[in-house]
């Protein structure tokens, strides 16, 4: 009796594992014959037809193959888009860091230039305009 129950639930187990494996399997990697054809196979022939899709049927490469992503990727998860901001960043910055510094020097300059030229500003001349 209980080995009954175990046949008939290692039975299951099989035919339902080769099932999916042909539903989720790219129909141009299945070898021997179509996918429409071993999902047929695998509904007429349970056991029989779930070990000849491991043995025969199935791709030899057991990785999967990754579709590419069809769909635009959002900016946070693109690497390159991530990228070109960093550097965007870092020139903004930098731009940023110069003008602070030209003006600082323009200031000084002026200044200095005031300082020395300032005195001959002060004194009057005498003439009206």
């Amino acid at each position: 009796m209980l080995f009954r129950v175990v046949l008939a639930v290692a039975v299951l187990v099989i035919f339902v594992y080769g099932l999916v494996d042909v539903i989720r399997t790219d129909g141009r990697l299945t070898r021997g014959i179509s996918k429409p054809a071993w999902i047929v196979v695998m509904i007429v022939l349970p056991v029989l037809g779930a070990i000849l899709w491991l043995l025969i049927g199935r791709p030899r490469d057991s990785a999967p193959v990754r579709q590419p992503r069809s769909h635009p990727t959002a900016p946070d998860d693109d690497p390159d888009f991530l990228r070109n901001l960093e550097m965007r960043r870092r020139n903004q910055a930098e731009a940023a860091r110069l003008k602070k510094l030209k003006d600082d020097l323009e200031a000084k300059a002026k200044a200095d230039g005031d300082a020395s030229t300032g005195d001959a500003d002060t004194h009057d001349t005498g003439d009206i305009k």
